[in-house]
């Protein structure tokens, strides 16, 4: 059906004429998927607004883009490929913000692993030195 972006272009605006026709959200999703053979799910996962403020909470949770796929997968019932359009959206139009976030979520990933062998050096060190006693 082309890029995802699109298909959720195409999607927005059939919901909107959903909406001039003062459908309800159930009759929107039923004729969807009678019409243009799009599944319930993907009319009832929200707006873009809706997956752009969760991807923030994602954010402020120090989420990759893949944990923050998985999360609205599981508990909010959004297919990854909207999480992940959405997101490249904003990569876009935050090409600032998404590079500093990539090099501060970097950047702590090598000082978790730096701690955890100093943690592991420690230890060995520690059973060294039971094991002379």
């Amino acid at each position: 059906m082309g890029d995802s972006a699109s298909y959720i272009r195409m999607v927005h605006h059939l919901i909107e004429e959903c909406i001039i026709f003062n459908m309800s959200k159930e009759e929107c999703m039923e004729a969807l998927s009678k019409h243009a053979n799009i599944k319930p799910v993907i009319t009832s996962t929200g707006s873009q607004e809706e997956v752009h403020h969760l991807i923030e909470e994602c954010i402020i949770f120090n989420m990759s883009k893949e944990e923050c796929m998985e999360a609205l997968s599981k508990h909010a019932n959004i297919k990854p490929v909207i999480t992940s359009t959405v997101w490249k959206e904003l990569e876009k139009e935050n090409k600032e913000f998404f590079e500093a976030y990539t090099k501060r979520r970097e950047d702590r990933s090598a000082s978790e692993m730096e701690t955890k062998q100093r943690i592991q050096n420690m230890v060995s060190e520690s059973s060294k030195r039971d094991t002379k006693d």
